[in-house]
């Protein structure tokens, strides 16, 4: 079986002194069996007038796998656990 690449989808976003630009993950992608892709984004930026819209797609490097991998561990992010652990009633949670 082929191993399927992985891609993050970043969007051109200009910076305000126009200096140059920045670039904001707005998604990802992966390979097909027939070496297609396909995207999933999570954001659509919204273009300059006159401009468009400029995405680009790069394969995820290791320290993107590395951050993926920590986040789904638990150990970063807000996904994550608070240290005295989610409420066990409904009650717990509410601050009065």
């Amino acid at each position: 079986m082929t191993q399927k690449r992985s891609y993050k989808v970043l969007a051109a976003i200009p910076k305000h002194d126009g200096s140059g630009e920045w670039f904001m993950k707005v998604g990802s992608g992966f390979t097909n069996r027939d070496e297609s892709i396909n995207l999933y984004l999570d954001a659509i930026p919204m273009g300059q007038p006159g401009k468009g819209i400029r995405l680009q797609i790069r394969e995820l490097d290791a320290n993107d796998i590395a951050r993926r991998d920590a986040y789904r561990a638990g150990s970063t992010g807000p996904a994550s656990a608070s240290p005295a652990g989610p409420p066990t009633s409904a009650n717990e949670s509410i601050p009065f």
